[in-house]
């Protein structure tokens, strides 16, 4: 009687715990989808639709870059750490969310960055 009952509890236990990782899956998929709008809503004015194509050859491509990397530059556009009037009026109305997820778009887009020879 005590196995059963402490099945029983594991296997609530277990179901609870796959409810709720599959909400937290549906819910990252939800909140990425927003990047893309994002992304083509404010970003794409200055650094080209596909993050690869900036309108002035002195502003970044972003498509392809560590997302690490693009993370922190808007944080550090947000923090004055870094000093660009444009960027920095842009980074400061993003929440650490859209930071978060702008990072993760355009570093998993194909990008041209690389060496040539």
């Amino acid at each position: 009687m005590a196995n059963r009952i402490r099945l029983a509890a594991c296997i609530a236990a277990g179901t609870v715990s796959f409810v709720a990782s599959s909400f937290s899956v549906s819910a990252i998929a939800a909140s990425a989808s927003a990047a893309p709008v994002k992304a083509e809503q404010v970003c794409a004015t200055c650094h080209g639709k596909d993050g690869s194509s900036p309108i002035d050859p002195s502003y970044p491509r972003l498509a392809g870059q560590h997302q690490d990397y693009l993370r922190r530059a808007l944080l550090d556009y947000q923090g004055g750490a870094r000093k660009n009037a444009i960027m920095a009026a842009q980074a400061k109305l993003l929440s650490k969310q859209e930071v978060n997820e702008l990072a993760a778009y355009y570093s998993q887009l194909p990008g041209q960055l690389g060496i040539r020879r």
